[in-house]
């Protein structure tokens, strides 16, 4: 049988692909696409479907198509958002728990209409927030809330964890929490639980997602299966797109899944070894510059490669993004060595060091070995706006990384990253070739280095026609 359901599996592919005379390639729909999960069972996930649309008993009004809207890819677009208000302010959509500040007369929603939604978090046990004197200020609760964009459910048929900071670990604990964190409602029954589920692992981003999965529930290892995207019919400039990816995105968008962190050299470089005060040790040989002394996390797949500073760089006013007109928390943490929170280990981020000695400036001081003074930012950074995996680990070293998504879909997923701070994928890339990807030298990438694309910028690392090329490409995943 799993023979036979693996070639119906890769036949499939091919007549999805579905390509015209033209090159066009055929797969959109105007419903989601369905599993193999669905064809076994599409009475559970037909139910499950239903259970998504509609409120459940007790809850404020919120059904999951609520802000995983079905018409927009199961996300929730500030357009759409914007759209519903115009319709009807009084919408389930506008709870006071995801008004701008919840305890006013009346309430405003200008995070909302950036497509954010609040998120609240218990700190772990080894973790305090402090001011930046170093006072401790947790809340009584020892909760902590942080904007988030509402990602889209499509793939989540690939294995979890789930989440930006992978907080949850099945599809079933996600519902659960949906419904009481977002619908402020009781326990979901376990069988209402299991066909929203079902329902989720069921919506794919492309039939060539769905058959990537498909191989997986059967157990074959990504390594086995073929690459459904060598099937895609591309024009000259998708080609180049394709070995532009190849270059700058495959090492952490990586196999056939598009969430892989393939390249674990870059993978370990990324965990740096902190210092009491925050700031990260280096590595310094004469005649190199400083690297980064990283420790082992083997068993973390999350990353922090700058977009939570991006958002902070946005507050201040240094670069334009798209949700830099709504205010975000200020945090500092303390890490402790365990639940007792009696022996510090680091507090984030660190004061920071200026070279010029003005508290605004973002780059760092040198140490007597000309080394940076600075924090996992690896630039000055006075306050957190979302801490990350390491509000659900409790591990410094998590600080402000986030799960690496699929990039598959991701062309009809905008705006982008945790906190929805670039409204369209060619931002998105901008800011990869301009701040992220240069950032990685010492990780072992070996990247190009380009002038800038105006004066006073910062240097690229792909050239305008690689970066057009790979925006165009992404499209097609």
């Amino acid at each position: 049988m799993a023979g036979r359901r693996f070639i119906a599996c890769t036949v499939g592919v091919f007549v999805l692909a579905g390509c015209t005379e033209t090159g066009t390639f055929v797969e959109a729909s105007p419903e989601p696409v369905t599993s193999q999960a669905e064809l076994v069972s599409p009475a559970l996930a037909l139910a499950g479907k239903q259970h998504f649309q509609e409120a459940l008993p007790g809850t404020n009004g919120r059904s999951c198509a609520t802000c995983h809207v079905l018409s927009d890819d199961t996300a929730l677009t500030p357009a759409h958002v914007e759209a519903v208000w115009a319709k009807n302010p009084g919408d389930p959509l506008f709870n006071r728990i995801d008004a701008d500040d919840p305890t006013a007369p009346v309430p405003t929603y200008a995070h909302l209409k950036k497509g954010l939604v609040r998120v609240v978090l218990p700190l772990p046990p080894n973790m305090d927030v402090i001011d930046v004197q170093g006072n401790v200020i947790t809340s009584p609760d020892r909760r902590i809330s942080v904007w988030r964009g509402v990602p889209s459910i499509a793939d989540t048929g690939f294995p979890g964890p789930f989440q930006f900071d992978g907080r949850e670990t099945s599809l079933t604990d996600q519902v659960q929490s949906a419904v009481t964190n977002h619908s402020e409602g009781g326990t979901v029954p376990g069988p209402v639980r299991q066909r929203i589920a079902a329902f989720e692992r069921s919506v794919f981003s492309s039939p060539r997602a769905r058959f990537v999965s498909d191989l997986l529930q059967l157990g074959l290892p990504l390594s086995d299966i073929p690459d459904p995207d060598a099937l895609l019919v591309l024009d000259a400039g998708e080609r180049r797109g394709r070995d532009v990816y190849a270059l700058a995105c495959e090492a952490c968008h990586g196999d056939r899944t598009k969430n892989r962190i393939v390249r674990r050299d870059v993978h370990d470089a990324l965990f740096y070894s902190f210092k009491p005060n925050g700031n990260i040790q280096f590595n310094v040989t004469p005649g190199q510059p400083p690297k980064p002394a990283s420790v082992p996390h083997p068993h973390s797949e999350f990353l922090n490669i700058g977009f939570a500073y991006m958002t902070y760089l946005g507050q201040r006013g240094v670069v334009p993004l798209f949700n830099d007109s709504v205010p975000f928390p200020q945090y500092r943490f303390r890490f402790y060595t365990d639940a007792t929170r009696q022996h510090p280990v680091t507090d984030l981020p660190p004061i920071p060091v200026t070279a010029s000695g003005d508290p605004n400036d973002i780059v760092p001081a040198l140490d007597e070995h000309g080394a940076p003074i600075t924090g996992p930012a690896l630039a000055a950074q006075w306050y957190s706006t979302d801490p990350g995996r390491a509000l659900i680990s409790g591990d410094p070293a998590e600080f402000e990384a986030f799960d690496v998504p699929s990039l598959r879909g991701i062309g009809r997923s905008a705006p982008y990253f945790h906190d929805n701070s670039h409204a369209t994928l060619a931002d998105a890339v901008d800011t990869y070739s301009r701040f992220i990807l240069p950032g990685t030298g010492f990780t072992g990438l070996v990247l190009p280095v380009h002038p800038p694309e105006f004066p006073g910028g910062p240097p690229e690392t792909l050239t305008p026609t690689q970066k057009q090329d790979l925006v165009r490409f992404l499209q097609r995943l």
